[in-house]
């Protein structure tokens, strides 16, 4: 395998590359108050926040599925009965 393939390019060069945008990206996140404790804390409560919409939308859906079925049972369990008492005999 060809280390430029696997690099994108001469692998020193990469190398310093990605540290440089590294202490950028640090500096700029360091700026806007946010440290790598705080940054972790930050996904934690994206995940959550994700976790609990997903949770959230089943119980909507949920509600939704109970609030049909009351209704729609019923009336189908009425129709089969009178589809299987009500057709009288087949000739």
């Amino acid at each position: 395998m060809d280390r430029t393939l696997i690099f994108g390019g001469n692998p020193w060069g990469v190398i310093i590359r990605l540290v440089i945008l590294s202490i950028v990206v640090g500096l700029v996140l360091d700026t806007l108050g946010i440290s790598l404790g705080n940054l972790t804390q930050r996904i934690n409560q994206l995940l959550r926040a994700i976790y609990d919409f997903g949770l959230r939308w089943v119980d909507v859906v949920l509600q939704y599925f109970l609030l049909g079925a009351v209704v729609v049972v019923p009336i189908w369990a009425v129709t089969r009965l009178f589809s299987v008492f009500g057709s009288g005999p087949k000739p």
